[in-house]
């Protein structure tokens, strides 16, 4: 399957009726009727939105659903068009990061079930050993709250930093108590972040930002999560209130197939990995 080329960030300023205008674009015009019932959902393009589209083509139409993907290359506008109800539900975040959306953004979001982990990675041109990274290095992190304190939790757990007890997901540069290697800790917009390779010593990145710029998280990564108790499995999210709407149950039931999981190892190859089938 052709991977998706990173396409220009579309920020929270965009109205939930703009963003589906232009997400509907970046999908090509995802405007026919397959039959059956529509449902319209968000997703980055990789690796949420190819795992929809097989689920389209392939299983969907036996399903009853015509479903229609809106694809974004931002983490906000997905959540501010479920919110206001030009989505029906979208693919493309974790839990924590879900929960942290509805605090700071006044939303009632809801995760439906859990359908893949993502695991994040840390990504050098200059070493292949995250311990080896130079004295006074900079390392490029997301900004946005949860996977920021993830990216820092992952530099943690190999000992390039100490974090302060507790401070989990929500963990801040400023909660590093120790850092022998004197690392300069940059954050940036978790887009940005494969294009900053160039320019710092690491980056976390994001597996689906890595995955959209040609980077193989299994094979690239000198450093790459364990899905042993990781909190950050991708969920299928709707607004509250339509967790029981039959279509959303369908699609719920489709994403955790045998099918889907089989799809998912196939196509990425342990660069993402199913969670659970039904």
């Amino acid at each position: 399957m052709r991977r998706h080329v990173p396409r220009r960030h579309v920020t929270a300023a965009v109205t939930g009726a703009l963003a589906l205008t232009l997400g509907l674009t970046a999908c090509g015009g995802d405007s026919g009727s397959a039959g059956g019932d529509t449902l319209t959902v968000g997703a980055t393009p990789t690796p949420a939105g190819e795992v929809l589209t097989y689920i389209k083509e392939n299983l969907a139409k036996k399903e009853g659903l015509d479903l229609r993907i809106t694809e974004f290359t931002d983490y906000v506008t997905p959540n501010t068009a479920l919110q206001e109800g030009s989505l029906d539900a979208n693919l493309y975040q974790h839990t924590p990061y879900l929960e942290d959306f509805n605090k700071s953004k006044k939303t009632e979001l809801k995760p439906v079930t859990e359908v893949y982990l993502p695991p994040m990675g840390v990504y050098a041109k200059k070493t292949k050993d995250v311990t080896r990274l130079p004295e006074g290095a900079t390392v490029a992190v997301p900004n946005d709250t949860t996977n920021e304190g993830r990216a820092l939790e992952l530099l943690a757990s190999k000992g390039v930093i100490g974090l302060k007890k507790g401070a989990g997901a929500n963990a801040t540069p400023e909660d590093i108590t120790s850092n022998p290697k004197k690392l300069t800790v940059k954050p940036l917009e978790p887009a940005q972040l494969p294009r900053s390779l160039d320019d710092v010593d690491a980056a976390v990145i994001n597996n689906n930002y890595a995955l959209d710029a040609g980077l193989s998280p299994k094979k690239d990564a000198i450093l790459l999560e364990s899905p042993k108790d990781n909190p950050y499995n991708n969920v299928l999210a709707v607004k509250k209130g339509d967790e029981d709407d039959p279509r959303i149950r369908k699609l719920a039931k489709l994403l955790t197939s045998p099918e889907v999981k089989q799809f998912i190892e196939d196509e990425y190859k342990g660069s993402v990995l199913p969670v659970k089938t039904n």
